[in-house]
């Protein structure tokens, strides 16, 4: 039996959350495509989240996702974080600005945010799913008896087993090549950078769970080639960004479609935490810049001032423009368009 069978997906896509992009009607329009649609709520408190679920919920009567941040919260380093904002400093003075001092942790972790729990578990979304970590035992339980399918995105093969001891129902092999945020549940440890095929090709295998394929799947081809691998579907972000339905403004559309799609970087400069990127100028300056970022998302207080003061400005190459590297296959046009193009790429195919 097909594990997503539940879902009743049409289309074996699931659109990535990306916070910041995604938006409660491109995940209503996924889902109505047939495929599944995602919200990302990990950059917002409970009550936000619920207006979001109750969005998507107004337009589709379709499952869809809902992606939660569940990384270890961030620990203060004063010293870190003073020599960050000293560094950033220059940038800030080009545009007439000073960074934020001292740098706050601007995202709540649902490791430790009872109040989102208490929301989700109320909500009962068909899917739940966690990136960057696990949340511990008593969320997974509370959740999976609320109902929820429960996903967590991994990077390798001893996060797939730990997901699964904990109760993971479903696993997005985020591979090396994959825009956004990179999942590994712990950063200081070194990443062994697996790419889709091999890192799907290995969960399927070792894992014992389902597995949605994630990173450079861009068209129906790359998302038959992952169903050819063993997995149950493909997970496609870059893919949505440039769609009417997406919050991406129109410098990060502009930087999509530009000679920077082929050029995608892993920078820890935005954020303080590695992500894949468009090269930009916050890129270029991350790569020469000596000292280590304070913790995600800690930085990130820092690298979102510097988008604003800069944009202000008439400068667009600081904000956080995520893209994998399959971003020259980008497409633009409307969500509904885009899914049956993808599924009939994948009867072509």
């Amino acid at each position: 039996m097909n594990p997503l069978a539940p879902l009743g997906l049409a289309v074996p896509v699931i659109q990535a959350p990306m916070a910041g992009v995604s938006s409660p009607e491109m995940a209503a329009a996924v889902s109505n495509a047939g495929a599944l649609g995602s919200i990302a709520v990990g950059a917002v408190d409970a009550d936000q989240a619920r207006a979001m679920i109750a969005a998507v919920a107004a337009r589709t009567d379709r499952p869809f996702n809902v992606n939660l941040f569940a990384h270890q919260p961030a620990k203060p380093r004063p010293d870190v974080e003073a020599q960050w904002i000293a560094a950033m400093a220059p940038l800030f003075a080009r545009f007439d600005a000073k960074p934020p001092s001292p740098l706050r942790e601007i995202y709540r972790s649902f490791a430790e945010d009872d109040a989102m729990l208490a929301m989700l578990v109320e909500a009962r979304p068909a899917v739940v799913s966690f990136h960057f970590g696990l949340p511990d035992d008593r969320r997974i339980a509370r959740l999976k008896s609320a109902g929820c399918l429960l996903a967590a995105s991994v990077t390798n093969v001893a996060e797939a087993q730990a997901a699964r001891r904990a109760g993971i129902d479903l696993l997005v092999a985020q591979g090396y090549e994959a825009g956004g945020h990179r999942g590994m549940f712990d950063p200081t440890l070194p990443d062994g950078r697996l790419g889709t095929l091999a890192l799907t090709r290995l969960l399927v295998a070792r894992s014992g769970l389902p597995v949605i394929a994630a990173g450079g799947i861009m068209d129906g081809r790359g998302v038959r080639a992952a169903l050819d691998l063993g997995a149950a579907a493909a997970q496609m972000g870059t893919a949505f960004i440039a769609c009417p339905e997406s919050q991406a403004d129109a410098a990060y559309r502009a930087a999509l479609f530009s000679k920077a799609a082929y050029d995608t970087v892993m920078t820890s400069a935005v954020s303080g935490r590695p992500a894949r990127c468009l090269r930009n100028a916050f890129v270029d300056w991350g790569e020469g810049v000596a000292n280590a970022p304070p913790d995600y998302p800690i930085a990130y207080d820092a690298g979102k001032a510097l988008h604003q003061a800069a944009k202000a400005h008439g400068e667009t190459g600081f904000g956080a423009q995520w893209a994998g590297q399959g971003a020259p296959l980008a497409r633009s046009m409307p969500v509904a368009e885009l899914i049956a193009t993808i599924a009939a790429e994948m009867d072509a195919a």
